[in-house]
């Protein structure tokens, strides 16, 4: 099994290297790239300052050659692709992901500024997902067909038919505007920083009780339906009916024997999970003004902001890696019988 988890480890770099080569290769064949944008813009210009004197380049550029060439060796595009993603991955191996082209700083900076409100965010849905849904679950399996199990359900899927930021729009026009209960948007107020450390604390669970009621009412039905059905078909299992006739009380059989089997598929889908730690969702952080991972990549999309997206994805796919590993790992521990070879 160690072998198995060393080549798995081993894996991941020529992994990401054919990851980042096809998204490389797309943001130098897509139109429309940061080059066409300067072009635009300074065409413009130039019209608004009707500039008819302006050198021109070609026909309808309101750039000289010389101007389009230092555009080009700013932006990349002097080289070839594939001499140029070489370029970028010998920066990457030395911890330099770039200048981001919209906010003209390092995309380390501009990645590391974002990431703690979207660590925080993943990391409080995924610790309550599974804190809510794994108890939800052995409840609704041991109470089939009971009322607590039909209206859970149906709470369930009204809250997983819901999109999140259609949910958030609804709860900001009834919380934050008709009874002012929560403020209206943002990770913390303005005057964070001037407040004491209680009153820290409470400004910032103010401001996150409305966002992650978005976040976790799409992974509750997954999570919760997942081991309910499972756990069903292992308290159905002979084993089970063994145990309980061998005089195992009907709760240690659920705890001891059939919760186990029914935990694998949560491990399974529990590496994938991982990725909510930085992506989050940019259509959520949108609607509460959230400055996080998520918007900071639609956002670098549609500026055609490549090194920022680069990196986006560059992390994206390491910690989906990683995920996969660690739910290898977890499966292994849960499930005796899993031996990797």
């Amino acid at each position: 099994m160690r072998d198995y988890f060393l080549r798995r480890l081993l894996l991941i770099p020529p992994t990401l290297i054919g990851v980042t080569i096809i998204v490389f290769l797309i943001t130098r064949l897509v139109p429309g790239g940061p080059l066409e944008r300067a072009i635009m813009e300074s065409q413009q210009m130039s019209v608004m300052s009707g500039g008819g004197g302006a050198s021109q380049a070609g026909q309808g550029m309101a750039l000289s050659q010389d101007q389009l060439n230092r555009l080009r060796e700013y932006y990349g595009f002097d080289k070839p692709m594939f001499a140029s993603y070489v370029d970028w991955m010998g920066k990457v191996l030395q911890g330099d992901l770039g200048n981001s082209y919209r906010y003209n700083q390092p995309v380390t900076q501009v990645i590391s500024s974002r990431f703690p409100v979207s660590l925080y965010y993943g990391l409080v849905t995924l610790v309550l997902t599974y804190l809510v849904c794994i108890p939800l679950g052995v409840l609704k399996a041991i109470k089939h067909r009971t009322m607590v199990d039909n209206v859970s359900s149906i709470l369930i899927f009204v809250g997983y038919a819901i999109p999140g930021y259609a949910l958030g729009s609804l709860l900001l026009l009834y919380f934050s505007v008709k009874l002012e209960w929560f403020p209206m948007g943002g990770f913390v107020s303005m005057q964070f920083n001037q407040l004491g450390p209680w009153d820290k604390v409470v400004d910032l669970v103010q401001h996150s009780v409305l966002p992650l009621i978005c976040y976790l009412v799409g992974s509750f039905a997954l999570v919760t339906l997942l081991l309910k059905n499972h756990l069903m078909d292992n308290l159905a299992a002979d084993y089970i009916r063994t145990a309980i006739a061998k005089g195992v009380s009907f709760r240690k059989a659920v705890t001891g024997h059939a919760m186990r089997n029914s935990m694998i598929p949560i491990a399974t889908t529990f590496g994938q999970n991982i990725t909510l730690l930085v992506s989050g969702s940019f259509l959520v952080e949108t609607i509460f003004d959230i400055d996080g991972f998520g918007l900071l990549g639609l956002n670098a999309i549609v500026d055609r902001d490549y090194p920022v997206v680069m990196g986006v994805v560059l992390l994206a796919s390491l910690l989906l890696l990683i995920g996969n590993i660690i739910s290898d790992i977890l499966v292994a521990l849960v499930d005796p019988r899993i031996r990797f070879n």
